[in-house]
């Protein structure tokens, strides 16, 4: 990474007299895939939507690659792909007259045959859109979103609907994207994709960010007490410890080297968001 793409500091937006997004700080670097996690109502759309500069912001400073989202111009559009949670289009196109047509509005953009394969389309290509499945027609949402060959990409919940297949295709395309210097927002509520995707993860919970860094860290999560369970005696034990490499060799020992049904494990991504989401303060509900 080498640089700033997106800054952000003391980020409010109201509704009324709900704060949706609650003083929020940010910065993603150059290159960087960072991923926003929250519960649904958590304030996580409407900051992104503020970035993307689809809503305006009650109060704070923003800068997304150098400008002002509120104020964009049509250079700065150019430089940024957004694949929303649900777009409208003409349903009598096919995927690629779609893509090809996108492609032609910027001015160095993919080539649509090889965009349409990445996004796993290559068989559909000649389909029309109203004929395609949901996942199908999501897939085709991701392709119009990186067509542009965008310096910052948007990703909202963008594997919603895919097949085991297509999302680990989808993530190699990501992962290609972050490597050639794209940075990526992602949001999604599949914490396996941020996990296998983002160089860091933000939690948001009523309007706020209540923990940063990356998902193998988040939360104190690599410190945490591992579990270590056994089967002994026709039963299952299990104790939980900070240094489990000690207490394996112990019962390695005990054992005369096969330890019966041995598993060691330290909280998971999930874990550890649900701890952070439920310990957050104020519960009143929010817009998303």
């Amino acid at each position: 990474m080498n640089g700033t793409a997106v800054s952000v500091r003391g980020l409010t937006k109201r509704y009324g007299d709900v704060r949706a997004v609650d003083g929020i700080d940010l910065e993603i670097g150059t290159g960087e895939v960072f991923a926003i996690l929250g519960p649904n109502g958590a304030g996580k759309s409407t900051t992104v939507e503020i970035l993307e500069g689809y809503r305006e912001r009650d109060a704070g400073e923003v800068s997304v690659l150098g400008t002002d989202p509120r104020h964009p111009t049509r250079l700065w559009r150019s430089r940024v792909g957004i694949v929303l949670q649900t777009a409208n289009d003409t349903a009598e196109l096919t995927v690629r007259e779609t893509v090809r047509h996108f492609a032609a509005m910027y001015p160095s953009s993919r080539d649509p045959d090889e965009v349409i394969a990445k996004v796993g389309l290559t068989e559909k290509a000649r389909t029309r859109l109203r004929q395609l499945s949901g996942g199908q027609r999501r897939r085709v949402d991701v392709a119009l979103g990186v067509i542009g060959d965008p310096e910052l990409l948007f990703l909202d919940e963008p594997t919603t609907g895919f097949d085991p297949e297509a999302r680990r295709r989808f993530w190699e395309l990501i992962r290609g994207l972050s490597d050639d210097g794209t940075t990526i927002v992602l949001t999604t509520h599949y914490l396996d994709e941020a996990e296998a995707l983002a160089d860091r993860v933000a939690v948001i919970a009523k309007g706020r960010i209540v923990a940063e860094g990356e998902p193998a860290t988040l939360g104190g999560r690599a410190s945490a007490k591992a579990a270590v369970s056994w089967l002994e005696d026709g039963g299952r034990r299990r104790i939980e410890t900070r240094t489990p490499t000690a207490t394996v060799l112990e019962l390695t020992a005990r054992f005369d080297g096969e330890v019966p049904e041995l598993t060691v494990t330290r909280p998971s991504l999930e874990d550890v968001y649900l701890d952070l989401i439920n310990a957050s303060p104020d519960s009143e509900q929010r817009p998303s």
